[in-house]
């Protein structure tokens, strides 16, 4: 029951969070940032049909069209998304206020709490239907990956935009946004960086490792690889260390075999001795 509680509550804040967004800065300056929410702008100019219900409107020939085609996956949360987004943006239209008229700036602002906002909803399990469903729909009905479909959507939608507001820069700012919220959803779902994943490929990896488990009191783990070209076994070194620390790491290996093949990874959430807590 408290996880339930939890999910449904941190939906509702995502798709609150949306709207604000939507509504105080991308709807007031034509800034069409893809998805249903961007033609459901489009249509608020052209026609004056109110953001959130034409939003609704055009979210449920896409639910219905995704259960045929896909079958019943998208369930209850899909629905409240989707229908809480719509009551929200119309709800609050009138009580947001607009801060600037400035193009660049509500882009960015409004894309970053774009980003938060449905980074909170993924993060809690839901969704709020639109172009996430267009995507699998095509992706079931033809070759194109799921990634693909989705910026093939938006950015018609953006084009249209253009089209419809007779301006390629009201485009190019919907791009700049999109991008924005795509990786802010990214950040809140992942995490930020907050170590680095070393793998090591050295004619010296007992050493290496030895050093990096008593200058930095870090942990290594051993693979067993072959090489490619030559054929022959070769020890793969595999260590997490935290952010501040990878120059100490590099200096490591630099001393003990300059021609060491390194890569260098982001990581998220890292869990375990030595950094936080697993948590379940």
């Amino acid at each position: 029951m408290a996880k339930w509680v939890r999910n449904y509550t941190g939906i509702t804040v995502g798709t609150l969070l949306t709207a604000i967004a939507l509504n105080m800065f991308l709807i007031p300056n034509k800034v069409a940032a893809g998805g249903v929410s961007g033609m459901a702008t489009v249509l608020h100019y052209l026609i004056g049909a109110p953001v959130g219900a034409t939003m609704l409107a055009l979210n449920v020939p896409l639910f219905l069209a995704s259960v045929k085609v896909l079958g019943a996956r998208f369930g209850v949360r899909t629905l409240y998304g989707a229908a809480i987004l719509s009551v929200f943006i119309d709800a609050t239209a009138s009580y947001t206020p607009v801060l600037t008229h400035d193009l660049l700036l509500n882009s960015l602002y409004g894309g970053a709490l774009s980003g938060i906002g449905m980074g909170m909803v993924f993060r809690f399990g839901g969704t709020t239907a639109g172009t996430d469903l267009a995507a699998a729909i095509i992706n079931k009905l033809t070759r194109i990956s799921v990634g693909q479909a989705l910026l093939m959507v938006d950015f018609f939608v953006i084009a249209v935009a253009g089209v419809a507001f007779k301006s390629a820069e009201l485009s190019l700012y919907g791009l700049m946004s999109l991008f924005l919220t795509s990786h802010i959803i990214d950040l809140i779902q992942e995490g930020p960086s907050s170590a680095k994943a070393f793998f090591i490929v050295s004619n010296q990896t007992e050493q290496v490792a030895q050093r990096i488990m008593d200058e930095l009191e870090r942990g290594v783990t051993f693979f067993q690889g072959k090489g490619g070209y030559s054929g022959q076994p070769r020890e793969v070194l595999f260590c997490v260390v935290a952010t501040g620390e990878v120059s100490r790491v590099k200096e490591v290996i630099k001393s003990a075999d300059p021609g060491a093949f390194v890569i260098v990874a982001d990581t998220h959430e890292v869990m375990g001795e030595g950094f936080t807590r697993l948590k379940m």
